[in-house]
């Protein structure tokens, strides 16, 4: 943030700033280097020199949220949305639009190297030695400037101001590392769009990870042994202390608290990458070091290809095991050119070493089996329930969090080969419309395999009906996708073909569950005196015992219970009963919510459940297509659009089916846009101070769990309620529904201006001390009349707020809400029965 906080940029002073930043040579720089603090000092003497007074830090910041509002509002365009704009956004596009230039010419960088030469000369020691270092990095250094600059080997204590923490906005831009002792560079892979994650502050905050150490940890983590070691522990100090005493050993200083905690962010940031781009439906955005976290956590071994250039990284965290020593490590970093080096390129390890080395890597990586592919996903698995469990049995009960995992069959299926080369098994099952099979390439996994037939009446009634295996495939597979997005879990892995999806494994639970909103059909008959229409408020939970023989008798849960049914080793009691029901009726409303927007009528559902074989968990399981559900469009029962169309025929001609044929395909149409949603949201973070960021940062981290985006801004009321007011139109004038957040310490007055002066919502979120607290939340608590500004404490319950007016009119936010309810009423529901069992 910046510095000399509440001194505004005015337009020159922005315009100033973008004439700067428009040339080639700064544009050149500013894309090839990590640590840019020399830039910036740069750019603030260039400013100085137009007359504006401003340090490199107050640059740097302007810089970043300039280039985030961009973004914002080319994404919003991008979307279709142009009424979002911004000021300079026409000048930001002419910069950022292009790809930076990959070499410059002597004459273009006159001007910056006669700076930094002056900047070199500093008369203190300290600051000539912190520009040296930040310039170690500039893209258009002359031979003789980085003759001029050489490596010293100790080890240089780097200045935490001068790292950069907008990697994410350079373009694959290669980076040299030099190792101590000799004059070899060699190029490394850089990825892109590094997904920022906070960490905890007890994990050395302020220490950024150098590409270096983050390869090194990973090449750990793919050893085998520490997999094992992860996996078979709940207390995993130990196993982090190992893994620091190896970085250690390759001269990397990092305690094991720091190894653990990027070991976690590393998962988080993938997983979070992949939700979001499996939502979108966009192709796959880019992290830094996803191919190498990808190979591991979708079971690939480490080949050369994903490690790309990164031989003298490995080299220099690991040629002991291949050469001779080298010595100790010094970083440093610089831009590299994809053209040719305007620095000869000496080699101090033959080529020959180095080929090695990949060679013995890549056989080693190669040995990787599928027993590990197991371990890993037991491995992930394992850890969650770790650290839910330990949430559920010590933390407070509301303050639990519910956090949708991705199942573990849906990171081995990326092994999966292609649809025409998936091996089939045995057959596992066959039912009256679809057959199961065993995926012997998959462990854990099988293929649901549609059929072209549709029946009524226990197979009383049974046709052939082209087409029905591809329509129910297409509505099974979005139907779950829907549910497993929003967190419900379910056996549904992905789609595999037209008429084919992948599941996780289940022993299924012999019981269909029904859920009723409104009286009809079967019910009636079994409760005469109800009329057709009735309207079950909450929805209506029954069960049937699946045998065909007895016509699917109605069962109680005491009889469910007193069955004792044993399925994947666990026994089906009260707690999976309970568990089941309210499951049943959470994914009930949340399909009847998503057939609203399509002015849908969702009458009755019929589900299933199994426990899933690896995890030993209760799953939603089998199929849901238009033989599941009555469907009423307009809530009339003579549009109606499911399997009950088939089942009023009197007689079965060709007309007739093909009539039910379009019942079905107008349905599988729809039903596909149910994942998306037509409503729009954001929520706005204004905060009184930089200070304040990591409180704001939890909010926008929350609200991502919600499928909402979030800004942050900083403004105070007090000091600048102009600019607070200006900001508040700003975001008023788009039309985009919006809900600001106000995050202010001390006296708050930035929740009660907004309130105030707008119609939209406005919640306070102060981030209270410990010596003030109780002092400061009164300034949230007790406010003038005509003022609605309710206050939560919790950064969490602040995005939640949010959710829950979103929610009202975007099926898709209102469903994560629903499904974090079922979640945390289940964990509870678990961690009643472990504390009874063990003190039984």
């Amino acid at each position: 943030m910046e510095s000399g906080a509440g001194k505004h940029w005015t337009e020159e002073e922005v315009k100033a700033l973008l004439s700067v930043w428009s040339e080639k040579n700064i544009r050149k720089q500013l894309h090839g280097t990590l640590r840019n603090k020399g830039i910036f000092i740069y750019i603030a003497k260039r400013l100085q020199e137009l007359g504006v007074c401003r340090d490199w830090k107050q640059c740097r910041a302007k810089y970043k949220n300039l280039k985030y509002e961009y973004r914002t509002v080319k994404y919003a365009h991008n979307s279709g949305d142009v009424t979002k704009t911004m000021k300079f956004f026409h000048d930001l596009d002419a910069i950022l639009r292009y790809e930076p230039v990959t070499q410059l010419a002597a004459e273009e960088n006159g001007r910056c190297s006669a700076t930094e030469t002056q900047l070199n000369t500093s008369p203190t020691t300290e600051s000539t030695q912190e520009v040296i270092e930040d310039e170690g990095g500039f893209a258009n250094s002359t031979p003789a400037a980085l003759e001029a600059t050489q490596i010293k080997k100790e080890t240089i204590e780097i200045d935490d101001d001068s790292i950069s923490t907008t990697s994410e906005d350079r373009s694959c831009t290669p980076v040299a590392k030099r190792m101590v002792g000799t004059d070899n560079h060699i190029p490394l892979e850089e990825a892109q769009n590094h997904f920022k994650v906070i960490t905890v502050n007890d994990t050395g905050a302020g220490k950024h990870w150098s590409d270096n150490e983050v390869r090194a940890l990973i090449n750990i983590w793919s050893d085998e042994k520490i997999q094992q070691m992860l996996e078979g522990a709940t207390r995993n100090k130990e196993i982090f202390e190992e893994i620091a005493r190896r970085l250690m050993k390759r001269g990397i200083d990092r305690d094991w608290k720091q190894c653990r905690t990027k070991y976690k962010n590393l998962k988080y940031e993938y997983r979070a990458l992949q939700k979001e781009n499996e939502h979108l439906g966009n192709p796959r955005r880019k992290m830094r070091f996803y191919d190498e976290v990808d190979c591991i956590l979708r079971r690939q071994p480490l080949g050369p290809s994903s490690w790309g250039c990164e031989s003298s990284s490995l080299l220099s965290v690991s040629v002991g095991d291949v050469t001779a020593n080298t010595g100790s490590l010094s970083i440093k970093r610089k831009a590299w050119n994809d053209e040719v080096s305007p620095v000869p390129l000496k080699k101090s390890a033959s080529e020959n070493t180095i080929l090695h080395f990949q060679k013995l890597l890549t056989e080693r990586v190669h040995t990787v089996t599928e027993g590990k592919k197991l371990l890993l996903e037991r491995l992930c698995k394992q850890e969650e329930m770790q650290d839910l469990n330990r949430t559920q049995l010590y933390a407070d009960p509301s303050a639990i969090q519910q956090v949708s995992a991705p199942a573990p069959a849906a990171i081995v299926i990326a092994m999966a080969p292609a649809a025409s080369d998936l091996k089939l098994g045995k057959k596992v099952n066959e039912g009256k419309t679809k057959e199961v099979y065993e995926l012997p390439d998959i462990p854990g996994c099988v293929l649901m395999q549609s059929k072209d037939q549709i029946t009524a009446g226990n197979a009383a009634r049974k046709d052939r009906m082209e087409g029905k295996a591809a329509i129910s495939n297409t509505t099974t597979s979005c139907v779950f996708q829907l549910l497993q997005e929003a967190g419900i879990k379910t056996a549904f892995v992905r789609k595999q073909s037209d008429t084919a999806f992948i599941a996780a494994h289940c022993e299924m639970i012999p019981i269909e569950w029904v859920c009723r909103r409104i009286a009809t059909g079967s019910f009636l008959k079994r409760n005469p005196g109800v009329k057709e229409g009735y309207k079950f408020y909450p929805p209506k939970i029954e069960m049937f015992y699946k045998d065909d023989a007895a016509n699917d008798p109605q069962w109680s849960e005491e009889q469910l219970i007193e069955a004792k049914f044993c399925f994947a080793g666990l026994t089906i009691g009260q707690t999976e009963v309970d568990i089941m029901a309210r499951s049943t009726q959470a994914i009930f409303e949340i399909l009847e919510k998503s057939w609203q927007p399509q002015n849908c009528t969702l009458v009755d559902l019929k589900i299933e459940f199994g426990v899933n074989i690896l995890t030993k968990e209760i799953v939603l399981a089998d199929v849901i297509d238009n033989d599941s559900w009555r469907l009423w469009p307009s809530g009339d029962r003579s549009q109606q659009k499911d399997k009950q169309s088939y089942r009023d025929l009197k007689e079965v001609t060709p007309e007739a089916l093909q009539m039910v044929k379009r019942n079905f395909e107008w349905v599988a149409e729809r039903v596909e846009l149910l994942l998306k949603t037509k409503s729009q949201g954001r929520v706005v973070v204004l905060m009184g101070s930089p200070s304040d960021l990591s409180h704001c940062e939890k909010i926008k981290k929350a609200c991502a769990t919600f499928g909402i985006p979030c800004e942050l801004r900083v403004t105070s009321a007090h000091k600048g309620p102009d600019e607070t007011l200006r900001i508040k139109a700003e975001y008023e004038g788009d039309g985009i529904p919006t809900v600001f957040v106000a995050v202010a310490g001390r006296s708050n007055g930035l929740g009660p201006v907004m309130s105030g002066n707008t119609a939209y919502p406005v919640v306070n979120c102060p981030p209270l001390s410990a010596d003030w607290g109780t002092q400061d939340v009164w300034s949230s608590l007790r406010l003038p009349s005509g003022l609605g500004c309710p206050t939560t404490l919790s950064p969490e319950g602040a995005a939640q707020f949010a959710a829950q007016i979103f929610g009202l009119n975007n099926h898709l936010v209102w469903a994560k809400l629903r499904s974090n309810m079922l979640n945390t009423w289940i964990s509870l529901k678990q961690a009643d029965k472990k504390l009874r069992e063990c003190t039984l």
